[in-house]
């Protein structure tokens, strides 16, 4: 899509933009590295670069950015060129989505860097979101590279395959607190260090075929491989069935005793190459209103 845009010194303003809210976008369960400031602003990380986003009336101002890198690395990680407006027309056909459409209307699905996402939702299997981002920030510093400092907090880069791959378990487990986890995180990214697994292939392949692949990864199963083809890999079509997600459907759609793959499987008949699009705005509604949740 094409947005008018206005550079100000180091910010980057889009004009009259709907169908993009900070606060859906960041916190809808795709995306770790963020951090809410106090004046309800988002700053995240992505390719060693530090951003600030907040929505200021119908304008969303990108801050500590230029031009080259809005052109270059921002607009693909927001997923600018993409119409969610014809997105959200489509999802509300149905009536049952439509209120989930309205509450998440802000959503955009991040186009986040591969083995970073692969490393994270492994961390986030059977875990709580402050606990996966704090395991997240200790990996970075730990062995990552510092970045900079930024409204006082420190930023370092996620580190690389071949870097994780050379940590031993049990120090990774008592720096970054991911506890058993630790060892499904050296074992995956030596197999993908040593391209046993190939995460640049996951881009020509189909997503059956990717997710296939990447389920070869310890820590990696159904959900998890989903979560990646769709938040790393724009396998748009993938469609992550969590707890809350499971909740949501057997609340709307399906038998409460309806089982993951069978609400897998209910999912991308119902919502085809939609359907990762609708499990976001399913995601962010049921939390956000608890559906589901144990009294």
């Amino acid at each position: 899509m094409d947005y008018t845009t206005v550079e100000q010194e180091s910010r980057i303003i889009v004009k009259g933009m709907d169908c993009f809210e900070p606060k859906h976008i960041f916190e809808c369960g795709q995306a770790f590295r963020w951090h809410r400031e106090e004046d309800d602003s988002y700053t995240a990380i992505h390719r060693n670069r530090i951003i600030n986003v907040k929505r200021d009336g119908m304008d969303i101002v990108f801050s500590n950015t230029n031009m080259r890198d809005f052109k270059k690395i921002w607009y693909d990680y927001f997923d600018l060129a993409r119409d969610y407006e014809g997105i959200k027309k489509k999802l509300s056909k149905d009536p049952i989505l439509r209120k989930a459409v309205e509450f998440g209307n802000g959503i955009r699905i991040l186009k986040q860097e591969p083995f970073e996402i692969t490393i994270s939702f492994i961390i986030s299997a059977n875990n709580q979101i402050e606990r996966i981002k704090k395991s997240i920030e200790l990996i970075s510093k730990n062995y990552g590279e510092f970045i900079t400092i930024y409204r006082g907090k420190e930023y370092y880069s996620f580190p690389k395959a071949d870097v994780l791959a050379n940590v031993e378990e049990g120090e990774l487990e008592k720096v970054t607190g991911v506890g058993y986890r630790a060892r499904y995180i050296v074992n995956a990214s030596r197999m993908i260090s040593s391209r046993e697994i190939d995460l640049s292939r996951v881009f020509q392949l189909s997503t059956g075929a990717a997710k296939e692949m990447l389920m070869r990864l310890p820590g990696v199963g159904p959900k998890v491989s989903d979560c990646i083809l769709l938040f790393a890999f724009a396998k748009v079509d993938a469609f992550p069935v969590d707890v809350w997600v499971g909740r949501v459907m057997r609340h709307l759609y399906l038998e409460e005793d309806t089982g993951l793959k069978e609400i897998s499987i209910y999912a991308n008949d119902k919502f085809k190459d939609l359907a990762g699009f609708a499990q976001q705005y399913l995601f962010y509604y049921a939390r956000e209103h608890g559906i589901g949740k144990r009294k």
